[in-house]
């Protein structure tokens, strides 16, 4: 093996490079930006996403620029605090028995820093347009006429993955019929909200929501109704932030943005010696944090995979498609039917098993395992 591109400098992308890199493989990494993208976006890391970032020697400095979050809290709408939730009941299974809450955004530019210290080649302004595929290798193409020529692709180029779109790979599922709304704020919410974790859930049939505390900011993830102008939704959203938590004023919010959700997987991850990761392989809801995480699951198991040779590969794509379908589309989903509930018996009934949950350190490990994304990689011990 000579040479492996790949597409799309986020940190999927970034982080199968590193990997790559860190083997001794020749790496070039190709941006359709200019710089890297510093949008907020995914927020929270799990305990194996931790680890496979600290075997990759970068786990510290984002623990230096992130919160670790030994907590998560659910929470209801009309009665407030249900119950938290303690990662502590993990120690046995991982060494980072939490959740670190950090901006991908913190996160690219120390890969990046890594991945050219280790040799690896980052192109920016070099949006690829598609691929083709050649004996023993791809040549990708950029729409003004450029190519690389590689042993294998990995795409990580998105939702919208270009390189999905020009090998034909169907990419099925379904769009949440509301938006997504998320505002960040610089309000001490945790004076405003009794029992507030860094990252609470809650529950109600018409409102949930989700507060999550970064370096920056708390954000605070809302339901918007399909059909209705952006501008209509944005001009009522401080009357809506007041009744999650009123400060007497109108509340101070930094950026608020809205966009749809869905939940989709690729038909395959492997076509000849091309390889899907991230968002360009499978996107979800963000209710549980899955998404990012997955998705540098995904640029791990593939570096792995590449240097071992094509038995290896396949499997690696065979199984990471089977976990998103089985694991991470199943566990978002649910994540999304539980805080929307409208039967009340349903709701009350699954609230009672969470409060059980959080007082059984059996039940919680168990619960945890799942929720964390540890038994979706691993067999673990009871």
């Amino acid at each position: 093996m000579s040479r492996i591109v790949v597409a799309g400098a986020g940190p999927v992308g970034l982080t199968a490079a590193l990997a790559l890199a860190r083997q001794g493989v020749a790496v070039t990494v190709l941006e359709a930006g200019d710089e890297l993208a510093a949008e907020s976006r995914a927020s929270t890391f799990h305990p194996p996403t931790l680890e496979m970032l600290a075997e990759l020697g970068v786990v510290d400095a984002l623990l230096a620029r992130g919160l670790v979050a030994p907590t998560f809290a659910y929470r209801d709408r009309a009665s407030g605090h249900v119950a938290t939730l303690d990662l502590g009941v993990l120690a046995r299974d991982t060494p980072y028995p939490y959740r670190v809450q950090c901006e991908q955004s913190k996160l690219t530019p120390i890969l990046r820093a890594e991945v050219e210290a280790a040799g690896g080649v980052i192109r920016f302004g070099w949006p690829v347009a598609g691929v083709d595929q050649v004996p023993d290798g791809v040549v990708v193409r950029a729409a003004d006429g450029r190519t690389e020529r590689a042993d294998w692709l990995i795409a990580a180029d998105g939702a919208h993955s270009a390189v999905r779109r020009s090998l034909g790979v169907e990419f099925t599922g379904i769009t949440y019929p509301e938006r997504f709304l998320v505002a960040s704020t610089d309000e001490d919410l945790p004076t405003l909200l009794d029992d507030l974790a860094e990252v609470n859930y809650v529950f109600d049939p018409v409102d949930w929501s989700v507060l999550l505390h970064t370096p920056d900011h708390w954000r605070v993830l809302l339901p918007t109704p399909d059909g209705t102008p952006d501008g209509d939704e944005l001009d009522r959203l401080d009357g809506r932030l007041r009744q999650v938590a009123d400060p007497g004023r109108p509340w101070r919010v930094a950026h608020a943005s809205i966009y749809r959700v869905h939940q989709r997987v690729a038909e395959t991850f492997q076509v000849g010696r091309v390889l899907l990761a991230g968002d360009a392989a499978h996107v979800n809801n963000p209710l549980g944090g899955l998404g990012m995480n997955s998705g540098i699951h995904d640029a791990v198991a593939y570096a792995r995979a590449l240097v071992t040779g094509d038995g290896a590969i396949r499997l690696a794509a065979a199984q990471r498609r089977r976990i998103a379908l089985e694991y991470v589309q199943t566990v978002s989903h649910q994540n999304y039917q539980r805080l929307t509930a409208t039967d009340p018996a349903a709701r009350a009934a699954y609230l009672d098993e969470i409060r059980t949950t959080a007082a059984d350190p059996v039940r919680a490990r168990t619960h945890l395992l799942r929720a964390c994304m540890i038994s979706s990689l691993r067999p673990v011990p009871a």
